[in-house]
Protein backbone atom coordinates (compact mmCIF):
# COMPACT_ATOMS: atom_id res chain seq x y z
CA UNK A 1 0.00 0.00 0.00
CA UNK A 2 1.22 3.32 -0.56
CA UNK A 3 -0.08 7.09 0.48
CA UNK A 4 -0.88 8.85 -3.25
CA UNK A 5 -2.55 11.56 -1.42
CA UNK A 6 -2.23 13.40 2.21
CA UNK A 7 -4.19 16.61 2.69
CA UNK A 8 -5.99 17.79 5.68
CA UNK A 9 -9.08 17.31 3.81
CA UNK A 10 -8.69 14.10 1.87
CA UNK A 11 -6.13 11.48 2.39
CA UNK A 12 -6.27 8.20 -0.61
CA UNK A 13 -4.41 5.11 0.14
CA UNK A 14 -4.12 2.92 -2.73
CA UNK A 15 -2.93 -1.06 -3.39
CA UNK A 16 -2.36 -1.47 -7.07
CA UNK A 17 -0.68 -4.92 -7.71
CA UNK A 18 1.54 -3.81 -11.00
CA UNK A 19 4.03 -6.87 -10.79
CA UNK A 20 2.05 -9.53 -9.51
CA UNK A 21 -0.46 -8.77 -12.69
CA UNK A 22 2.30 -8.87 -15.10
CA UNK A 23 3.60 -11.99 -13.90
CA UNK A 24 0.60 -13.69 -14.54
CA UNK A 25 -0.07 -11.93 -17.94
CA UNK A 26 3.19 -13.51 -19.00
CA UNK A 27 2.56 -16.91 -17.37
CA UNK A 28 -0.96 -16.91 -19.45
CA UNK A 29 0.48 -15.36 -23.18
CA UNK A 30 3.46 -18.07 -23.00
CA UNK A 31 0.99 -21.06 -22.39
CA UNK A 32 -1.31 -19.64 -24.98
CA UNK A 33 1.52 -19.10 -27.36
CA UNK A 34 2.79 -22.48 -27.09
CA UNK A 35 -0.76 -23.87 -27.53
CA UNK A 36 -0.60 -22.04 -30.77
CA UNK A 37 2.68 -22.61 -31.74
CA UNK A 38 1.68 -26.51 -31.17
CA UNK A 39 -1.77 -26.16 -33.11
CA UNK A 40 -0.11 -24.35 -36.03
CA UNK A 41 2.53 -28.18 -36.42
CA UNK A 42 -0.74 -30.06 -36.18
CA UNK A 43 -0.81 -31.06 -32.63
CA UNK A 44 -4.01 -31.62 -30.90
CA UNK A 45 -2.13 -30.77 -27.50
CA UNK A 46 -1.94 -27.12 -28.16
CA UNK A 47 -5.52 -26.98 -27.32
CA UNK A 48 -4.83 -28.54 -24.04
CA UNK A 49 -2.26 -25.42 -23.55
CA UNK A 50 -4.28 -22.81 -24.66
CA UNK A 51 -7.22 -23.51 -23.07
CA UNK A 52 -5.52 -24.49 -19.87
CA UNK A 53 -2.68 -22.01 -19.64
CA UNK A 54 -5.73 -19.13 -20.78
CA UNK A 55 -7.81 -20.67 -18.26
CA UNK A 56 -5.97 -21.06 -15.17
CA UNK A 57 -3.95 -17.61 -15.71
CA UNK A 58 -7.69 -15.43 -16.22
CA UNK A 59 -8.99 -17.43 -13.26
CA UNK A 60 -5.29 -16.42 -11.08
CA UNK A 61 -5.70 -12.61 -12.66
CA UNK A 62 -9.60 -12.83 -11.07
CA UNK A 63 -8.81 -13.94 -7.78
CA UNK A 64 -5.35 -12.35 -7.03
CA UNK A 65 -5.00 -9.00 -8.92
CA UNK A 66 -7.03 -6.91 -6.81
CA UNK A 67 -6.98 -2.95 -6.68
CA UNK A 68 -7.76 -1.21 -3.28
CA UNK A 69 -8.05 2.27 -2.49
CA UNK A 70 -9.34 3.87 0.85
CA UNK A 71 -10.60 7.60 0.51
CA UNK A 72 -10.93 9.35 3.89
CA UNK A 73 -12.90 12.71 3.03
CA UNK A 74 -13.32 14.83 5.97
CA UNK A 75 -15.29 17.80 4.57
CA UNK A 76 -18.46 15.05 4.16
CA UNK A 77 -17.10 13.02 7.21
CA UNK A 78 -17.04 9.53 5.62
CA UNK A 79 -14.18 6.90 4.79
CA UNK A 80 -14.69 5.16 1.39
CA UNK A 81 -12.64 1.17 0.77
CA UNK A 82 -12.97 0.81 -3.20
CA UNK A 83 -11.97 -3.01 -4.02
CA UNK A 84 -12.02 -3.46 -7.83
CA UNK A 85 -10.67 -6.68 -9.74
CA UNK A 86 -11.50 -7.41 -13.28
CA UNK A 87 -15.27 -8.55 -13.44
CA UNK A 88 -16.88 -6.10 -10.74
CA UNK A 89 -16.25 -3.04 -8.44
CA UNK A 90 -17.26 -2.71 -4.20
CA UNK A 91 -17.60 0.19 -1.98
CA UNK A 92 -18.06 0.29 1.13
CA UNK A 93 -18.77 3.55 3.37
CA UNK A 94 -18.05 4.08 6.87
CA UNK A 95 -19.02 7.07 8.84
CA UNK A 96 -15.38 8.82 9.91
CA UNK A 97 -16.49 9.63 13.32
CA UNK A 98 -16.59 5.76 13.85
CA UNK A 99 -12.79 4.64 12.56
CA UNK A 100 -10.50 4.82 15.54
CA UNK A 101 -7.33 4.06 14.30
CA UNK A 102 -5.24 2.10 11.78
CA UNK A 103 -3.31 -0.74 12.79
CA UNK A 104 -0.82 -3.93 11.35
CA UNK A 105 -1.98 -7.35 11.52
CA UNK A 106 0.35 -10.29 10.69
CA UNK A 107 1.54 -13.30 10.42
CA UNK A 108 4.01 -15.79 9.79
CA UNK A 109 4.58 -17.10 6.26
CA UNK A 110 7.60 -18.59 4.08
CA UNK A 111 9.27 -15.82 3.74
CA UNK A 112 9.07 -14.04 7.18
CA UNK A 113 5.97 -11.78 8.42
CA UNK A 114 3.80 -11.02 6.13
CA UNK A 115 1.39 -7.71 6.84
CA UNK A 116 -1.54 -5.84 5.89
CA UNK A 117 -3.00 -2.59 7.49
CA UNK A 118 -6.78 -2.64 9.39
CA UNK A 119 -8.98 -0.32 10.78
CA UNK A 120 -10.80 -0.31 13.82
CA UNK A 121 -13.88 0.84 12.97
CA UNK A 122 -17.54 1.32 15.57
CA UNK A 123 -20.53 0.88 13.62
CA UNK A 124 -23.66 0.51 14.86
CA UNK A 125 -22.52 -0.18 18.50
CA UNK A 126 -20.34 -3.16 17.29
CA UNK A 127 -16.60 -2.43 16.89
CA UNK A 128 -14.30 -4.12 14.89
CA UNK A 129 -11.62 -4.56 12.27
CA UNK A 130 -11.52 -3.94 8.85
CA UNK A 131 -9.08 -5.08 6.73
CA UNK A 132 -7.87 -2.83 3.93
CA UNK A 133 -6.19 -5.87 1.56
CA UNK A 134 -7.83 -9.14 1.76
CA UNK A 135 -3.82 -10.59 1.70
CA UNK A 136 -1.21 -10.49 4.08
CA UNK A 137 1.94 -8.97 1.76
CA UNK A 138 5.63 -7.82 2.93
CA UNK A 139 5.69 -5.61 -0.54
CA UNK A 140 4.96 -2.04 0.35
CA UNK A 141 4.93 0.63 3.39
CA UNK A 142 2.58 -1.12 5.71
CA UNK A 143 3.71 1.00 8.59
CA UNK A 144 4.17 4.02 6.54
CA UNK A 145 0.69 3.41 5.69
CA UNK A 146 -0.84 3.30 9.06
CA UNK A 147 1.45 6.09 10.21
CA UNK A 148 -0.14 8.11 7.68
CA UNK A 149 -3.66 7.14 8.67
CA UNK A 150 -3.39 7.44 12.19
CA UNK A 151 -1.76 10.98 11.49
CA UNK A 152 -4.56 12.24 9.54
CA UNK A 153 -6.90 10.66 11.84
CA UNK A 154 -5.06 12.52 14.86
CA UNK A 155 -4.58 9.73 16.96
CA UNK A 156 -1.59 8.17 18.42
CA UNK A 157 0.34 4.89 17.30
CA UNK A 158 -1.13 2.92 19.86
CA UNK A 159 -4.50 4.23 20.10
Amino acid sequence: MKVRRNTPDLLIVEDRPWLFALMITGFTLLFCGIGLVLMMDGEWTGLVFFCAGGGLGLGAFWAFVRRVQVVFHRPEGWIEIRRANIFRKLRSRYDLSGVHRAFLESTQGDNGTLYRVALLIESGGVQGTKPLTLAYSNVGDHRGVAAAINAWLGVSETG
